[in-house]
């Protein structure tokens, strides 16, 4: 038990009393002070990128280049996930689709799952760890090297420069990724089903495209956007607001990449939920 000493008014006077508290308690009120101010901090943040977002004298020079580092550079990466994504798939699936005799069912089937839900979700996943990841890695190192700190003395705003440049550039280039982890997951769910047969280029993707409606495909950009600026603000937050220690750089990278992975999980289940209400 720790003793507290509280002021007390009574009839115009002060008076001081000692209150008996807990340790656990006094650990619970400092956790929830905490959480309360990392909201308020999150909040600021936000505020901050979106003030500067729509101010004057935008980085374009800084943006292309974070686009060129965040989408080009993840192509690699994002084309070997996408194929064997549609690969397993139409493997794992084909034995069951010729139990029923719906074979032909087999490319729709992969197409509206990869467009839906599949290619957005893992999409987001990867970028998290690569790019969540990057971003918490190289303005942490900043924030050591005191790099932050000297743009600040020379007049350049690190706000607009670091943070805005590379949160719109995540929210534009991962849906474009998301696009191309889908064909080339259909391409691959091509492979998968010539493994065991022989199906036409041609009439797999007829038959795949031939199932897919805009209800499918318009649901699954709008939240890709949303997972990219998601991304990009966890990553661009951890990182930026990292310690001064060198171990806080690795704390900053990998922070980022966990909190984004489950922000990308639960706005996906909001999504799924909303595009249910809507159809």
């Amino acid at each position: 038990m720790k003793e507290i000493k509280a002021v007390k008014k009574v009839k115009g006077f002060a008076t001081e009393q000692s209150i008996k508290v807990s340790e656990k308690t006094i650990v619970e009120i400092e956790k929830a002070s905490s959480f309360l101010t990392d909201i308020g901090n999150v909040s600021l943040f936000i505020a901050s990128i979106t003030r500067e977002t729509f101010s004057r004298n935008f980085e374009f020079k800084e943006f292309f280049r974070q686009c060129f580092q965040i989408g080009y550079k993840t192509l690699p990466l994002i084309a070997v996930t996408g194929t064997i994504m549609g690969l397993v798939l139409t493997i794992q699936s084909r034995p069951v689709l010729v139990d029923f005799g719906a074979v032909t069912m087999l490319p729709g089937m992969v197409a509206i799952s990869l467009i839906r839900e599949m290619g957005p979700v893992i999409t987001a996943l990867m970028c998290a760890g690569k790019i969540g990841s990057g971003m918490g890695a190289e303005l942490g190192s900043m924030k050591v090297s005191e790099q932050i700190d000297a743009m600040e003395v020379s007049s350049t705003n690190p706000v607009k420069f670091l943070l805005v440049t590379r949160i719109l550039a995540a929210t534009l280039m991962i849906p474009l990724l998301t696009l191309y982890a889908d064909a080339l997951g259909i391409l691959g769910s091509w492979a998968g089903a010539n493994i065991k047969g022989e199906v036409s280029f041609f009439l797999f993707f007829g038959q795949a495209f031939g199932q897919i409606e805009f209800l499918d495909f318009f649901p699954a950009v709008i939240k890709s956007f949303f997972f990219g600026a998601v991304i990009g603000l966890v990553g661009c937050y951890k990182g930026y607001n990292a310690g001064r220690g060198t171990e806080s750089v690795g704390v900053a990278a990998n922070s980022s990449v966990v909190l984004a992975s489950l922000l990308v999980i639960i706005l996906d289940l909001i999504a799924v939920q909303i595009t249910d209400m809507l159809i």
